[in-house]
C-alpha cells in the first residue's frame, strides 16, 4: 500500500526542519512552525532539472510534475532539499507546461534555498502583527512563511513578472494565509500599501532605492542583496529606521545573494574557462597568498573597488577574470606565485585592495549613508583616512525586456 502523499510531505518537511536546525541555521521557534506548517510543495507544483552540463548551449532541461506519479519521488525530495528549485523558463506562462524533456531558454525564476529564506526572514526579526513587504516574491515561498508568522492580511508581495505573480496568488490562495501578491515594479514598492514594519527584496539592486526607505515604517527593518556585475561577492544591506525617524544601513560581504534587478547583465567567467585552461598565464611572484574565501569584507571591497572581476569557483585554484578586458589571474602554483594573462593586471588590483583593507582594519562591515530623498549613497568602513570608501552607483532605467537569466554557475540566487 502506497503512504498517503500529505503525510510523506510532511514528514519531508519535518526532515527540512531537522536538518536546519541541526546545523545552527534555524533559529527562530515561531519561524520554525511556519516552516513545519506551511506546505511549500504547493507553491512549487513543478521543477526542472538541468540535464546538461554547465556551458553548454542550449540547454537541456527535464520537466517534473509533482502531480505525476512518476515524477512525485524525486520532485518531492527537489522541492524538500534545501535546494533552489528552477520554476521558469523565459518569463513563460505556468499553467500549461507539460512534464518531459525540454530544450533551450533560461530560468527567470525559482525558489531560493531554503538557508538563505530562514536567514532573510530571521535577520529581519520577524514577528506577529508586522506589516510585511515582499520586493519579488516569486512564487512566494518566503512570502507564505512571513504571512504565516505575522498574521492573515498583513503580507503582500510586489512581482512584475505577471505570470509569476497570477502563479504565485493562485498558489497563495490554496494555503489560506491572507498573503497577497500585485504585479508591479517592486522598485517602486508598494505605495498603496502605505508603510511597512519589515520588508523584504529578493532582487539586487546596485543601490536602495528611494521609495523602499520612504516606506520604512518608524523601527523597521529593509533587508536587500547589493549587485554589482560580479556575481561572485554580493553584500548584503540591512536598513532601520530609529525611533527617531533616521536610517541606519549596514553592508555586508555574503557567500550568496539574489538575482540583480531586471536589465542587469552579470559577467560570466564560463564562457573563457577554455582560455584560461589553455593560456593561464605569466607566472609572477606574489606576496598576497589566496585570501580565504569566508574573508567577506575584503571581497566586498573588491567588488566595488576592484570592478569588473568575476570568480570561477569551479576551478581548481582561485581564478579571477575581467571578460571585458580579455585579462585573468590564477594563483598558483604555489602561495608566492600567480599567472597572469591581458592587458589588465588583475592580480595586482586585488593586491592593492587587500592592502588598503588590512590598514583600514580589515573591516567586514561598512556603513552606508542612504539620503531620505534620495541622492549619493556612501559607503565607509570609518572615520580615519585608512578608511575605505566608495558611492554606490545609481538605479539605472530598467528596460521592458524578460528577466535576466537566473545564474546556474557561482553563489547568487534567484528569490523565494
Amino acid at each position: 500500500m502506497s503512504a498517503d502523499p500529505s503525510t510523506t510531505a510532511g514528514a519531508r518537511r519535518a526532515a527540512m526542519v531537522e536538518r536546519l536546525e541541526a546545523d545552527g541555521v534555524l533559529t527562530d521557534v515561531r519561524l520554525r512552525e511556519a516552516l513545519l506548517s506551511v506546505p511549500r510543495e504547493v507553491l512549487l507544483p513543478h521543477a526542472y532539472v538541468r540535464v546538461s552540463d554547465p556551458g553548454v548551449e542550449p540547454i537541456e532541461w527535464r520537466l517534473l510534475d509533482g502531480a505525476h506519479p512518476d515524477d512525485r519521488e524525486e520532485w518531492l525530495d527537489l522541492v524538500h532539499s534545501g535546494e533552489s528549485v528552477l520554476l521558469q523558463r523565459d518569463g513563460e506562462q505556468l499553467d500549461g507546461l507539460v512534464r518531459g524533456p525540454v530544450t533551450g531558454g533560461h530560468m527567470t525564476s525559482m525558489s531560493t534555498y531554503g538557508q538563505a529564506t530562514v536567514e532573510a526572514l530571521q535577520t529581519l526579526q520577524l514577528g506577529p502583527g508586522q506589516r510585511y513587504l515582499e520586493l519579488g516574491p516569486g512564487p512566494g515561498v518566503s512570502l507564505a512563511l512571513a504571512a504565516a508568522v505575522t498574521g492573515p492580511r498583513l503580507a503582500v508581495g510586489v512581482e512584475r513578472d505577471g505570470p509569476m505573480a497570477a502563479f504565485a496568488q493562485h498558489n497563495l490562495d490554496r494555503l489560506g494565509l491572507g498573503a497577497m501578491v500585485v504585479e508591479g515594479d517592486a522598485l517602486d514598492g508598494h505605495p498603496a500599501g502605505g508603510t511597512f514594519d519589515r520588508i523584504h527584496s529578493g532582487i539586487g539592486v546596485p543601490c536602495v532605492p528611494p521609495a523602499w526607505v520612504k516606506q520604512l515604517a518608524p523601527g523597521g527593518r529593509l533587508l536587500t542583496t547589493l549587485t554589482t556585475r560580479t556575481p561572485s561577492w554580493p553584500g548584503q544591506l540591512l536598513a532601520t529606521r530609529t525611533g527617531a525617524g533616521q536610517i541606519e544601513a549596514v553592508l555586508r560581504g555574503r557567500p550568496r545573494g539574489y538575482r540583480p534587478m531586471l536589465g542587469y547583465r552579470w559577467l560570466d567567467a564560463v564562457k573563457i574557462r577554455p582560455r584560461i585552461k589553455a593560456e593561464p598565464g605569466v607566472p609572477r611572484p606574489t606576496r598576497l597568498a589566496p585570501p580565504p574565501d569566508d574573508a567577506y569584507g575584503f571581497w566586498l571591497a573588491a567588488a566595488y573597488l576592484a570592478p569588473g572581476l568575476v570568480r570561477d569557483f569551479q576551478a581548481e585554484t582561485m581564478t579571477i577574470a575581467a571578460p571585458d578586458e580579455d585579462s585573468w589571474a590564477v594563483a598558483g602554483p604555489g602561495e608566492d606565485t600567480v599567472r597572469v594573462h591581458g592587458p589588465r593586471d588583475v592580480w595586482a588590483e586585488l593586491e592593492d585592495v587587500h592592502a588598503r583593507w588590512v590598514l583600514a582594519g580589515r573591516p567586514d562591515s561598512y556603513r552606508v549613508t542612504v539620503p531620505e530623498g534620495g541622492g549619493p549613497q556612501h559607503v565607509a568602513s570609518g572615520t580615519g583616512l585608512r578608511a575605505l570608501k566608495w558611492v554606490l552607483p545609481p538605479l539605472a532605467p530598467v528596460p521592458h525586456q524578460p528577466a535576466a537569466p537566473c545564474p546556474t554557475e557561482h553563489h547568487t540566487e534567484k528569490i523565494l
